[in-house]
């Protein structure tokens, strides 16, 4: 039943009961708004609430009605099959009811209402809704300055919403929207500007806030004028192609850039009276100039050559330049400001647009191409960039980054005191646009890429300037010991072009390591920014200082300050990580270095100081060989840590990776760590472990398995859990596949014996199940259990060879290599059954089951299962691996042995097939053989890749001559079929019959 006017007191006193603490009213309250929510007039009734101008103080339930018509219009406006949406007529009352109440006093609600609308707009423009913006341009023309406001918020939030659309036709709307729209938004924008300009010069002039009125004015202006900022940004944004894909020009960024420019430029005088005494407006102006030039950015990555004009270009680079070298001393505290001018002055200086192509072109190339244009383009913008960053400008800017932006301030050195660990995340890990240093730090690395032959020199200089003024022995937190910090990570930043100027062994000797001499408390400064160095500089380190260097690192993992030793735990990853570190240099410090890394899991307290040392130990279990004598420290480590990260999922990612090397790097000594592995993985092998650390639960399971030296108790009890992860997902079938493998190869008949029924279960569920994708994993396995088991196997997974054949026989592979591979496997692994299980395969193939499964598939055919499948067997003998092309032959070899008139239907084929392998098929599997036994010496501990190569080497199918299967057999078709062989014989073309007698060796 509809809901009426008449439903409203109702309405309001259930939205006001559901904000009641008292339980008993609430939750009642709650359960009839759910339960009406889907009835015609639902939403209706709710925004009469929030329009209703008696309940216009009653600003808390109008809040919760705006959100739960928001809600229900997110679920209803569509109609869906569940339940009825919202009628057209419905519809259309609530379009036309939003934009008659625009003039919303509370700011929640509007925003709610605004959100509300865009979504609709989502859904309607321009269909259904084809007037919306004419009706709020309309009303902007006579709206005082809060209902102006508030349109803008509906038109901001609306334009952002239908940006977002992908589809051709909405993106054409969106231009079309953006073509008619921007110049009225644009003359607005000039008009409040110049109208907030004007209020901010009276309030400059003014000592007393007294026309608080006027004040309200103009702050809502201001907002208004904010909102448009945005539209603009959104309307150049989305609504025109960029021009580097275009090559037109975009004539609103000429328009708008500038004047965006002037504004902040205008704006920035009054930044130190207005935090004096008008704080609203003050944090008005911030988010205003900040804003501004964070649009100017976007703008030029969005369209760098209409950017790139000498109206906007030059305007920016001086600005912003000017800006960062001499903000002045009011602006140094306006952070995110100089942070986006920064962020501007990098993206033109790494701008692809702007650098000059150096490819070639084609000769007797004629006219003009779209590259053309593009290098025309690009090479007059970097001529304006080249002209307005001199060298003397660039060196002004390196030097002032350097000494002034990189230098740690004292609040800087008071929170490293306070809290070493954070600090040296948030100067680690943070964005580089979030924070000032980083930001300055990311501009340097840009500017000295695009400019490294002038200012190698000149970072070299400095460097060395600043460690003749503060040597090594001084310890005093003075001016010229945070020069030295920051000139020593001017040269960590930029190692690679650096070290054409600077030899680091020299520097080494003669400064790094000098530095570490002094252990007093005021050098973590310094010594943090070593142990940077030394994991930035690794690719630059020779081997006759590497022993040195590697003494530093461990030294520097010692220290007293956890920021210095986390600095040097990351820069260790590097060293070991890197492709010419030496363990027989760092052979006599692994004691040490595996105490000092377990001291520090142990002391630090943040998630990401545990990962980061977590990296660094796994990354030397993993790279050092002979973990072995450290193994019980590794077990306890491990164990502690384990118990420790209970809830961490992604702490616990970490560890169990660091496990699985650690595994790996015992090899057959990996049964030491059983104790605390196996624990740990019958609790994360269960059907409800998180989704996120399953995988790697099962890939360190798989290592288990394949570096173990026998099978154990322990490990047999696992397997049922596979059975139970694959039925959850198929996301891991093929560390699954790898994992049977591993039993099959280490546990044998004990491990078939034990869980027979649940490797039928599984098979069966995977191969009717999986893509052909996670079947390509699947069926070697299926092909090693039947090769170990031939006589048991077959019988055991009847159910998923009935599926194997029916996959052969069913539909074509429609030229897909995943399905002509699935399918070509899966017929020799039949072929092999019936090889190595004659009798079985014909049993299996006469089954009524399987009839019955091939029926429902939809296979007619009129001859038997089994000369079907010899039909697939010679289509694809040319899809397989050699010896999979021999079971072919044996396997038609034997069909040659069935007193059926079809066979000498297909006589020439199978012999023609036969003669084939025997002919081309022999060499291949020489190679294959004899590249086995070179490896072949049984180890002390055989691994899993031994035992495959053994079992394979063991193969019947490579001890069975398929000459001699094919001479014996054809003497018995012959024997069986008599003149009718020989006339099937006689059919045989001569060459293909003279290729066979070459086969058998016939005289």
């Amino acid at each position: 039943m509809a809901l009426t006017q008449a439903d409203l007191p109702t309405m309001y006193t259930l939205l006001s009961n559901s904000l009641s603490g008292d339980e008993n009213l609430r939750k009642p309250a709650e359960a009839a708004l759910s339960h009406s929510e889907n009835r015609p007039g639902f939403c209706s009734c709710l925004l009469e609430v929030i329009t209703a101008k008696d309940l216009v103080a009653q600003t808390d339930v109008r809040l919760l009605a705006s959100v739960y018509l928001k809600n229900s219009v997110g679920r209803y406006w569509r109609n869906r099959r569940e339940s009825c949406g919202i009628s057209k007529e419905e519809k259309l009352h609530l379009r036309q009811k939003l934009l008659s109440h625009l003039r919303e006093e509370n700011y929640q609600i509007a925003v709610t209402l605004a959100v509300l609308i865009s979504k609709i707009a989502r859904f309607d423009y321009p269909k259904e809704w084809p007037e919306l913006f004419s009706t709020l341009s309309q009303q902007l023309q006579s709206a005082d300055v809060l209902t102006s406001q508030r349109i803008f918020l509906i038109l901001f939030r609306t334009l952002k919403e239908l940006s977002t659309k992908r589809l051709a036709a909405d993106q054409r709307n969106f231009a079309q929207i953006s073509s008619q729209f921007f110049d009225f938004s644009w003359q607005l924008w000039q008009r409040d500007a110049q109208a907030i300009l004007h209020g901010f010069s009276v309030l400059a002039q003014s000592l007393s806030s007294n026309a608080s009125e006027t004040h309200d004015d103009l702050y809502i202006t201001c907002q208004r004028w904010y909102l448009c900022s945005k539209i603009l940004r959104q309307l150049i944004i989305a609504g025109f192609q960029s021009d580097a894909r275009s090559m037109q020009e975009v004539r609103q960024v000429k328009e708008v850039s500038p004047l965006f420019l002037k504004a902040i430029e205008s704006f920035l005088p009054h930044y130190k009276s207005f935090r004096e005494k008008h704080l609203r407006f003050w944090d008005f102006l911030k988010k205003a100039c900040t804003k501004l030039m964070k649009i100017l950015v976007t703008i030029q990555k969005c369209h760098p050559y209409s950017f790139g004009d000498k109206c906007v270009l030059p305007l920016v680079i001086d600005f912003t330049l000017n800006t960062i070298t001499d903000p002045g001393p009011e602006l140094m505290s306006f952070e995110k400001y100089i942070i986006q001018c920064m962020s501007m002055v990098k993206t033109i200086l790494e701008c692809k647009e702007y650098k000059l192509n150096l490819t070639g072109r084609v000769m007797g190339e004629n006219g003009v191409t779209f590259e053309k244009i593009k290098e025309s383009m690009s090479s007059h913008v970097a001529g304006v960039i080249s002209s307005l960053l001199p060298s003397d400008r660039v060196v002004i800017l390196c030097n002032i980054l350097i000494r002034r932006y990189f230098v740690l301030s004292a609040s800087d050195v008071e929170e490293w005191y306070q809290n070493p660990e954070s600090f040296h995340h948030e100067e680690d890990s943070v964005l580089w646009s979030e924070k000032l240093r980083p930001c300055a730090e990311a501009l340097y690395i840009v500017l000295f890429e695009n400019h490294s032959q002038l200012l190698g020199p000149v970072v070299v200089s400095i460097l060395q300037e600043a460690m003749s003024e503060c040597p090594s022995s001084v310890s005093e937190i003075t001016q010229g010991l945070l020069l030295k910090e920051a000139a020593y990570g001017a040269a960590a930043y930029v190692y690679y072009e650096l070290s054409n100027y600077l030899s680091f062994k020299d520097w080494f000797n003669g400064a790094l390591s000098l530095e570490l001499t002094n252990d007093h408390p005021n050098m973590r400064i310094i010594h943090r920014k070593v142990a940077l160095i030394l994991g930035q500089w690794v690719s630059e380190i020779k081997d006759d200082t590497r022993r040195a260097v590697y003494c530093a690192l461990i030294k520097l993992l010692q220290d007293n300050d956890i920021c210095v030793r986390l600095a040097a735990a990351r820069s260790l990853y590097f060293h070991v990580e890197d492709a010419t570190f030496s363990e027989q240099e760092f052979s006599d410090l692994f004691p040490v270095c595996w105490c000092s890394c377990f001291k520090l899991v142990e002391e630090v307290q943040e998630f990401d100081s545990k990962v980061q040392v977590l990296n660094t130990i796994s990354a030397l279990i993993t790279h050092v060989n002979g973990v072995t004598p450290y193994a019980n420290n590794l077990v306890q480590f491990f164990q502690k840590a384990w118990e420790e990260s209970s809830g961490e999922n992604l702490l616990q990612i970490q560890l169990l990776t660091a496990l699985k090397n650690f595994v790996v790097a015992l090899g057959y000594q990996s049964p030491l760590c059983y104790n605390m592995l196996v624990p740990i993985l019958q609790g994360g092998l269960i059907i409800n472990s998180p989704d996120e650390l399953l995988e790697d639960y099962m890939l360190l399971w798989e290592a288990t398995i394949s570096h173990s030296p026998s099978m154990v108790p322990q490990l047999l009890g696992l397997f049922p859990h596979l059975v139970e992860i694959l039925n959850r997902s198929s996301a891991h079938v093929k560390v699954a596949a790898n994992i049977i493998e591993g039993y099959i190869l280490l546990g044998g008949n004990e491990f078939l014996n034990l869980h027979a029924s649940s490797v039928s279960r599984l098979l069966d569920f995977v191969v009717e199940n999986i893509n052909d994708k996670g079947l390509l994993s699947v069926i070697p396995v299926i092909d090693l259990l039947i090769q170990c088991f031939p006589v048991e196997v077959p019988q055991l997974i009847s159910s998923t060879l009935q599926k194997l054949i029916v996959i052969c026989l069913i539909g074509g592979d429609n030229h897909d290599p995943s399905k002509t591979t699935v399918k070509a496997s899966s017929a020799a692994i039949l072929a092999r059954i019936l090889v190595m299980n004659t009798n079985y395969l014909a049993q299996l193939t006469t089954q009524p089951s399987l009839l019955v499964l091939l029926q429902q598939a939809g296979f007619l055919s009129e001859e038997g299962v089994l000369l079907c499948l010899v039909d697939i067997w010679l289509d694809k003998i040319d899809n397989v691996t050699s010896i999979q092309r021999k079971t072919f032959g044996l396997a038609l070899s034997i069909i040659l042995t069935l007193k059926l008139p079809q066979v000498l239907d297909k006589l020439d084929q199978i012999l023609s097939a036969c003669t084939s392998v025997i002919l081309g098929g022999s060499e291949d599997l020489t190679e294959e053989s004899s590249s086995d036994n070179m490896s072949s010496a049984r180890p002390q501990f055989p691994t899993k890749e031994y035992r495959k190569r053994q079992i394979k080497l063991s193969d019947p199918i490579h001890q069975l001559s398929l000459e001699n299967s094919v001479r014996e057999n054809l003497q018995t078709c012959a024997a069986l079929h008599g003149k009718s062989f020989d006339s099937a014989i006689g059919r045989m073309h001569p060459a293909a019959f003279a290729q066979l007698k070459q086969a058998l060796n016939m005289t």
